[in-house]
């Protein structure tokens, strides 16, 4: 019987691991899929697609209940397949042994302690294929955690065989005109769509540098590279004169403070979301970002003021509120370069004047890059950077790009088409 019990427990096995792998791939869709719908359920309900959703949640429980029926089946009959093969090997030892009594071979006791030692014999692989189920389906999961854990880090520091120096320290080599400098660089984040080709420009100390162009240009993606997010493909990004590739991402990453469009806020309070975990920051310096932002007004009103209880994603605030705390967080920790990537898109034109006026004597002595689509923010930019389809078409000044009237003299237009728009010397 044992030949049988083997080929009988493979077939159980692959049946069974399939069916499990269909589970924790149904669950994970299931999770997945209620994690979305309950986050933007406003939405389904303002464009009424209960029903819609309702019948797509069926279908994906559906798939996880198949492929739990699968493996209900598989072990509803791999237990009694055992079972059966345990009865058969009992039946031939009472037909064979029996006989052998008959003709007084053996012993009817030689007989009956041989039934004995097959129940026992096939007792502990009847339990075994109890256990055997589970765990087959711990290691369908397993190999879904082995998969997400064995996932190549593509972004990582440099080996222990290259030069890492830390920004700022001392070297012999003279230092570099430039704090940030794009040179040449091409990337595209599928190889057979580019987003930017060969984009050279510099960031001087103490500079604020705006990018700007139509939807798609490649603004954000610069912030991308250079936060070492994505490795470029072609050119390099240097910083402080380094390329970042030899810089640990820790060294590179603790001189900006960035600004994200989609303010990101956390579970706990609002003096625990400005720090965000940096404990060196003081209660005065949480409370003099939040002046600078024009935002303490509005925490002094709260109940609890600075320790007011922010929900999750901060969903008892206005999106203009949690924009405003994005900036104050980035003040707090008072980085050497502030990225601002569209931060005034989501606040009213009064916040956002009263902003500009927090913000501008920091920036004259902080080196900024804005990324930005209206152009009243960055009409006092050291140097405007403007952006077409992956490549830079135009740099200089506010007025200097208005006399091109090029690229950036049609954004203007656009923006601005019932005013005038100034040009020197008119």
């Amino acid at each position: 019987m044992i030949p049988i019990i083997v080929l009988v427990t493979g077939v159980f096995r692959k049946a069974v691991r399939e069916s499990y792998r269909r589970i924790r791939v149904a669950i994970a869709r299931i999770n997945a899929y209620l994690q979305e719908h309950l986050t933007g359920m406003i939405v389904l309900q303002l464009f009424n697609r209960e029903a819609r959703s309702f019948q797509e949640f069926e279908t994906i429980n559906r798939a996880h209940m198949e492929a739990y029926k699968a493996s209900i089946l598989a072990y509803g009959l791999f237990y009694p397949a055992v079972e059966l093969l345990g009865m058969i090997a009992m039946a031939i030892i009472l037909y064979l042994g029996g006989g052998m009594a008959l003709r007084g071979l053996v012993t009817v006791g030689t007989a009956i302690a041989f039934i004995q030692y097959s129940q026992r014999f096939f007792r502990p692989i009847q339990d075994l294929s109890d256990k055997y189920n589970l765990l087959q389906a711990a290691m369908a999961s397993s190999e879904r955690i082995f998969k997400l854990l064995d996932t190549r880090v593509t972004i990582a520091d440099p080996g222990p065989l290259s030069v890492v120096r830390d920004v700022g320290a001392h070297r012999d080599a003279p230092l570099p005109t430039s704090l940030v400098e794009f040179r040449h660089v091409g990337f595209a984040y599928k190889d057979d769509h580019r987003v930017l080709e060969n984009v050279s420009f510099s960031i001087e100390a103490g500079e604020t540098v705006a990018v700007v162009g139509h939807t798609g240009a490649g603004k954000t993606t610069l912030t991308n590279l250079l936060l070492r997010f994505y490795d470029v493909q072609e050119g390099q990004v240097l910083f402080d004169g380094l390329d970042i590739c030899d810089l640990r991402l820790c060294d590179l990453r603790k001189n900006f403070g960035i600004v994200l469009q989609d303010p990101f806020l956390f579970s706990g309070t609002i003096a625990s979301n400005i720090r965000l975990g940096s404990e060196w920051i003081t209660d005065r310096q949480v409370h003099e970002a939040a002046r600078q932002v024009g935002l303490l007004e509005f925490i002094e009103s709260l109940p609890g003021g600075f320790q007011e209880p922010v929900k999750e994603r901060g969903a008892t605030l206005s999106v203009g509120q949690k924009q405003l705390l994005s900036f104050a967080r980035a003040l707090a920790h008072n980085p050497r370069i502030l990225i601002l990537d569209e931060a005034t898109s989501s606040v009213d034109p009064e916040t956002e004047h009263l902003l500009r006026e927090g913000l501008r004597h920091l920036v004259e002595n902080r080196t900024s890059l804005v990324i930005a689509h209206r152009l009243s923010t960055i009409q006092n930019a050291s140097k405007i950077v403007v952006m077409h389809k992956g490549h830079v078409r135009e740099v200089g000044t506010h007025q200097e790009l208005l006399q091109k009237r090029g690229i950036y003299f049609k954004l203007y237009q656009l923006q601005y088409k019932d005013q005038e728009v100034p040009v020197r010397g008119s």
